[in-house]
């Protein structure tokens, strides 16, 4: 009830500010302009104040107090005093309507829903036309099945069947807290969030895996320690490169044929093994 009393408040406010006749407009945005006058550009946005009440009360649909809307459209008349030119001979209603809408439209979409939707300019018009064509068609002489529906929208507004489909399925339901209580027998006393699974390792598996993780990586260098140069070489080049040289090619680097350089990998993974195994045998009986 206070909400609703503040917004009548507002609006009464709204419809008592003066017009502007066209000169007195241009006075006062000349004014601005010119010499930054603070108080000629409020003058001009509190006289247009009835136009973001108008504007705001077409999006109420969207389920967002008026009293919100309003203010988001009076940041819109705000900005196109700011930036409005006189000498275009433009009325200033004509000017801030589009600022206004544009406004309440991106608070609309930033609050309707939690889940953020596209915000492209095409996926702005499927967003706010979508009821009204929807609404229109279905008062029409042909009855249309809903794919029909959606393809004729999607020509309308220059999208594609799928966004049709999807937007008009967001739009049809609304966000379910993930908080909400389960009524089900099997599920008193639940909360939707206490049947969401998580593939995810639990949190003592994620740290005994970064745990062994970094231990095997402490064992396999000081492991590599235990190898000659040339192992080290050959190892690195055949087994930790993210694409292993060939035999023959190692041989041509090496001076050595690709026989001998299979030798000395195979006694250097040999090296590797029997350090490794001592290693993790300490360990086990530690």
């Amino acid at each position: 009830m206070a909400t609703t009393t503040a917004d009548r408040r507002m609006i009464k406010l709204a419809m008592s500010a003066p017009y502007l006749e066209r000169d007195e407009e241009q006075a006062l945005a000349q004014a601005w302009k010119n010499n930054k006058d603070q108080e000629a550009r409020n003058r001009i946005a509190m006289a247009h104040m009835r136009l973001v009440v108008s504007m705001a009360g077409k999006f109420r649909n969207f389920g967002l107090p008026l009293g919100d809307l309003v203010q988001e459209g009076y940041i819109g008349l705000l900005e196109a005093a700011a930036r409005f030119e006189p000498e275009r001979q433009v009325r200033f209603s004509t000017y801030a309507s589009w600022w206004i809408r544009a406004s309440i439209q991106d608070y609309v979409l930033r609050n309707w829903s939690i889940v953020r939707g596209g915000t492209s300019s095409a996926q702005k018009a499927l967003f706010f036309n979508l009821r009204r064509l929807r609404a229109r068609l279905a008062r029409g002489d042909t009855y249309l099945t809903a794919e029909a529906m959606h393809q004729e929208i999607a020509a309308a507004l220059g999208v594609s069947t799928a966004d049709v489909r999807t937007m008009d399925a967001r739009l049809s339901s609304s966000d379910v807290s993930l908080q909400a209580p389960i009524s089900s027998a099997e599920g008193e006393g639940s909360n939707r969030l206490d049947f969401l699974t998580s593939d995810a390792p639990l949190p003592d598996e994620q740290a005994e895996g970064s745990i062994d993780g970094e231990r095997r990586h402490h064992w396999l260098h000081a492991a590599l320690g235990q190898l000659n140069e040339r192992e080290m070489k050959i190892i690195r080049a055949r087994r930790l490169a993210e694409n292993g040289a060939t035999l023959e090619e190692l041989g041509a680097v090496l001076g050595i044929s690709k026989e001998r350089v299979r030798q000395i990998e195979n006694r250097a993974l040999e090296k590797l093994r029997a350090v490794l195994v001592s290693k993790t045998t300490d360990f086990a009986y530690a």
